[in-house]
């Protein structure tokens, strides 16, 4: 019998903020594995296959678990914290509370009251006494003063049931007005080659105040990693095909070139698209932790392939130049313009 494979050498790691929050320099968005339906997938994976691929991740060091009440919805948070089971130290649980599907609509609660119901909600599904990153899902309900808002998540801090608070979906001047009230750790934002519309002013805001970033969707949603030939390659119920403009028509074919531009400087490099995505990221700065989301081990190791990609200062600006900023055609989702300048 041959000799059990040595464990893979640990990861790199990354701090998020000043307040000892750190974690593998990539993590995993848990979007995709939503077990008996998700967004990208209305088919969905079993529960086992999620939770081998969480195992994976974890057997990889992979240490940062993204996830939100509102995948499932509650199965996501479930599934993952089956998927911990026995193996919770050292992993950094991140999950988003706010938004909520309600008769069909997307409905914004960021009451103290529900802030604190949403934690009581997580801890149970998840099966944990903590929550690592407990984040509040952006845009801000225009109905509560965030202040109020962020004196409940202070006092949940204070009892002991989150240990660090994220933002996701907000303004600079959002952010500047919650970390007055409580350090914020972490925001959670868009950014790829595709979408780097908060590097205009949330990331400098982020920097000066010293906090980290989870950047979701890295991989602009699969198209910068070459996944698809053809938008009808997408569920009629996934999620990209009635909710995100930039698979749509003429956009789908414009973007789809614009990622062409990426793979033949990937091929030239000798790694695949998405490490190539991921590396330009990776290189952002040391406070940025990409967070692509995947339903295959294959593709997490892929994923995971892209810490050992190391860009030069060339090149870095040769993938800026085939995909302009403002080049990506139409807006991340189909009812907001693509921006965080909003108040």
């Amino acid at each position: 019998m041959a000799p059990p494979a040595p464990p893979p050498p640990p990861l790199p790691t990354r701090q998020l903020g000043s307040q000892g929050c750190a974690a593998a320099a990539i993590g995993l968005g848990c979007m995709s594995l939503v077990p008996g339906g998700g967004f990208y997938d209305p088919e969905g994976l079993t529960e086992e296959q999620a939770v081998a691929v969480m195992h994976r991740a974890l057997d990889l060091g992979v240490t940062l678990f993204n996830t939100s009440d509102l995948y499932g919805p509650f199965t996501g948070e479930q599934v993952l914290g089956k998927a911990l089971a026995g193996r919770r130290e050292g992993a950094v649980v991140a999950t988003k509370w706010g938004p909520m599907f309600k008769e069909g609509k997307l409905v914004m609660d960021g009451s103290p009251a529900n802030a604190r119901a949403c934690v009581e909600g997580s801890l149970q599904r998840l099966g944990i006494d903590c929550i690592d990153v407990f984040t509040m899902r952006g845009p801000v309900d225009p109905q509560v003063p965030l202040e109020e808002t962020m004196a409940e998540l202070k006092r949940l801090v204070g009892e002991g049931k989150v240990r660090y608070l994220g933002l996701s979906e907000v303004s600079a001047a959002q952010v500047r007005a919650a970390h007055a009230i409580h350090p914020i750790t972490c925001v959670e934002l868009e950014w790829s080659l595709f979408t780097r519309d908060a590097e205009r002013d949330v990331v400098p805001t982020l920097r000066e105040l010293g906090i980290g970033v989870l950047a979701y969707s890295p991989l602009g949603r699969g198209l910068l990693a070459g996944r698809f030939s053809g938008a009808e390659e997408l569920g009629e119920k996934d999620f990209r095909r009635w909710g995100q403009p930039r698979f749509q028509g003429e956009a789908f074919e414009a973007n789809k070139a614009l990622a062409a531009r990426v793979a033949a400087i990937a091929e030239r490099k000798g790694c695949t698209p998405a490490q190539l995505a991921l590396a330009w990221l990776l290189a952002q700065g040391d406070d940025v932790i990409p967070i692509p989301g995947t339903k295959s081990a294959t593709r997490l190791e892929e994923n995971l392939g892209a810490l050992s990609v190391q860009l030069s200062p060339a090149e870095l600006v040769e993938l800026q130049t085939a995909v302009p900023q403002d080049a990506v055609v139409r807006e991340r989702y189909a009812h907001m313009a693509g921006t965080y300048h909003g108040s």
